[in-house]
Parts: structure tokens; sequence; C-alpha cells
């Protein structure tokens, strides 16, 4: 019993994250359901840029890669050697979801420092990386915890609930709680690095607003890359895990 609780109150506290709030925000009222307006307003730029990005790729291939082709052909094999290290011989059919989820969080990552979001005024709030607001690391850390129960699930079967048990059922308390604490660590990492980045550029901007802080954003650009490679990179881990067994 005291394990239910303990899992049911894990669950409600990661369902509860999505009502912290930082600062001032827009919302659109959809139905019963209050939504934040400016991270659906910054997730459709990045997705317009990506599949704009995908189209300019696929429009006219050449049989002699051009250097646009060839980028977009070494940010493909990048992907797929990530997939195929963590997730093994059977990465294919993984590859888009890697890929999605690398591509998304690096282009929403650089677009807080590259775009001049705060140009655009709204009622309430501003404008800002889509990754700086805790509902979408939240909603990005469930879809890979669904992607690696479905990954298990669909290979072992029934079976695949025996790692609980693995290597002995004593662990079975801190097996089952290790499903509720990666989505946690998963959404929480990417939302406070990012958000620490801009708030850190935001204060020395207001301070110095001259030479000092070009560094710090050519730092967060880079910090920003690692944080899309390092949720990438467990995504895939988490669903080579689920597939191979208990590690």
């Amino acid at each position: 019993m005291n394990l239910i609780s303990c899992s049911i109150n894990t669950l409600k506290g990661l369902y509860d994250i999505s009502g912290v709030e930082v600062g001032q925000h827009f919302y659109w009222q959809i139905g019963g359901f209050q939504v934040h307006g400016q991270v659906l307003i910054t997730s459709w730029v990045v997705i317009a840029i990506l599949l704009g990005s995908a189209l300019i790729a696929v429009r006219n291939p050449q049989t002699i890669p051009t250097a646009g082709q060839n980028f977009f052909e070494y940010v493909l094999e990048f992907i797929r050697d990530v997939s195929k290290t963590q997730i093994g011989e059977e990465y294919g059919p993984w590859v888009p979801f890697i890929g999605t989820m690398f591509l998304f969080i690096f282009v929403s990552n650089w677009s807080g420092a590259l775009l001049p979001w705060k140009v655009i005024e709204l009622p309430h709030g501003e404008l800002a990386a889509p990754t700086n607001d805790i509902n979408t690391t939240v909603a990005l850390a469930l879809l890979t915890s669904v992607a690696y129960f479905y990954a298990g699930l669909s290979k072992k079967g029934l079976g695949y609930f025996s790692k609980y048990i693995q290597p002995t059922p004593i662990l079975l308390p801190i097996n089952i709680l290790e499903d509720f604490t990666k989505p946690l660590s998963l959404s929480f990492r990417l939302f406070g690095n990012i958000l620490a980045d801009e708030l850190v550029v935001v204060v020395l901007v207001s301070l110095v607003p001259l030479v000092v802080p070009i560094p710090v954003m050519f730092l967060g650009l880079f910090t920003s890359g690692i944080q899309a490679l390092i949720f990438a990179t467990l995504a895939a881990a988490y669903i080579g895990e689920s597939m191979e067994g208990h590690h």
C-alpha cells in the first residue's frame, strides 16, 4: 500500500508540475481548458522552421550533394549514430522519434537566443523559447515515457513487466519508482537549464548591455545544443533499455 501511495503521489506531482508558473503568461481559453498561448505561438514557429528546412532538404536531391544537402545528410547520420549507439541493431524504427525530439529541442533552445521574441508584444507575458516553459518539457518527457513503454511491450509483450523483479524481487519498489523519476529528471533538467540561461542573459543585458553578455550568449548556445543532445540520448537509452531488459 505504501508503494502504491508513493507511486500515485509521484504521478500526481508530475501532473501538478504543469501548474508551475515563472512570471506572467498569456492564456488562451480552448473549450474548458486554459493553455499558455505564448508557448503555442513559439512552438508553431519552431515547427514551421523544421518543416521548411525538411522541404528544402528533400526538394531537389542531387547525385553530387550540394553544401546544404551535405549538411542535412550529416544531421541525419548524426541522429542515426546516436540512435544506433543507444538502442542497438533495432534502432531503425526509432530514428524518426529520436530525430524529432533532438531537432525540436535544439531549434527551440536556439530560438530563445537567436530570434527577437521580445519585439512581439503580448497583452500579458512575453514570448520565449518553448522549452522555457515547464509544460513543454513535461510533455516531451511523457512522450519519451510512452515511447519506451511501447518499445518494451511491443517486443516482449506482458513479459516486459518481469523487469521490475530483476535481478531480485526485493528491488520491485525501486524499479517501479524509477519509471516515475525518469520523466521528472528529463523535464526538470531541460527546463531548469534553459530558464537559467535566459535569466542570466536578461540580467547581464540589464546591468552591462554592451560587451559582457555576448560571451554568455555564445555559451548559452553551446549548452542549449548539449541539452538537446542529452535529452535525445537519454530517450534513446531508455528505449534501448526497455527492449533489451534491465541493465
